[in-house]
């Protein structure tokens, strides 16, 4: 049985061992040679691998001259982690803040507004009102050609449809005026 290739995450494994054994720089081609001779990684996905752990902050890339430099340390990992950790641990304060912020408004708010018989009346009263506001503009919308805003609207058209008409009456009756007389 022949062997089977490296998965992805393989090959990024066994790139990023290369790293964190040699703790040296290196360059591209360094790399496409070394990959395959140490790692057993194939030659042509080596490049791809690099990319996605330079992507992923896991090895670092500087451009110096026209070369680039590749490198990663074992100690790196872990500080990304920490540097995670913390921004985690600070979001989570931020958050932890606001949540009491907002239970503390939502306590004012029901300190500001007591239940009572009358209140809770006026709300029931209001959903009412509310549920009979949708139905009449839903039947609204039903008759919508007797809309009277729309009718409204259709009744200016028609006057300014009718001044336009008498008024390129008028000129008709001019100009054929004129063509008679010429």
């Amino acid at each position: 049985q022949a062997p089977r290739g490296l998965s992805a995450e393989e090959k990024r494994v066994k790139l990023l061992e290369i790293f964190h054994e040699t703790k040296d720089f290196f360059q591209v081609g360094r790399i496409l040679s070394d990959g395959p001779k140490m790692k057993g990684i194939v030659s042509q996905s080596v490049k791809e691998v690099l990319q996605s752990l330079v992507d992923d902050g896991l090895v670092q890339m500087d451009k110096i001259g026209s070369s680039n430099f590749f490198w990663s340390f074992p100690s790196q990992r872990g500080a990304i982690m920490q540097n995670r950790l913390a921004a985690v641990k600070e979001t989570r304060k931020t958050l932890a803040a606001q949540v009491a912020e907002l239970r503390a408004a939502v306590e004012a708010e029901r300190a500001a507004r007591p239940e009572s018989e009358g209140r809770t009346e006026q709300l029931e009263r209001l959903a009412g009102l509310k549920k009979e506001g949708a139905r009449l503009a839903a039947e609204l919308a039903a008759y919508g050609a007797c809309d009277p805003v729309k009718v409204e609207e259709k009744k200016r058209a028609v006057v300014l449809a009718k001044e336009a008409a008498a008024r390129w009456t008028g000129e008709e009756v001019a100009l054929r005026s004129f063509l008679r007389c010429g």
